[in-house]
């Protein structure tokens, strides 16, 4: 099953920069994880400010427990509001696109 997921980031007040430092760190380390395991597919900040602390991913989990339980391990997930939305085909999806270049196809 795939996920779109939706995160805002909200940093406690008083929280010190220290933490904050080492959760950023710990956070990339689990994302890039997710997606060595092939949970985490895609993952987009929205360009309108760019300060803001939101971000929508594209998850692949077995079930929404399953990714509810790999949110859960995030390091910032104590600080995240999260919006779960599941997603299946459309009838007219397109599909992956392919690209030709002239080594042959690639997907």
């Amino acid at each position: 099953m795939e996920f779109l997921v939706e995160f805002e980031v909200n940093v406690p007040d008083g929280t010190p920069a220290s933490e904050i430092e080492a959760r950023n760190l710990a956070e990339a380390s689990a994302a890039a994880r997710l997606v060595d395991e092939g949970h985490l597919l895609r993952l987009w900040k929205p360009s309108a400010v760019p300060a803001e602390t939101k971000a929508l991913g594209l998850y692949r989990a077995d079930s929404h427990a399953q990714l509810t339980d790999l949110l859960r391990a995030l390091p910032l997930y104590d600080w995240m509001n999260i919006t779960v939305t599941p997603l299946e085909a459309h009838p007219n999806d397109p599909g992956p696109t392919t690209t030709v270049s002239a080594a042959g196809p690639r997907q």
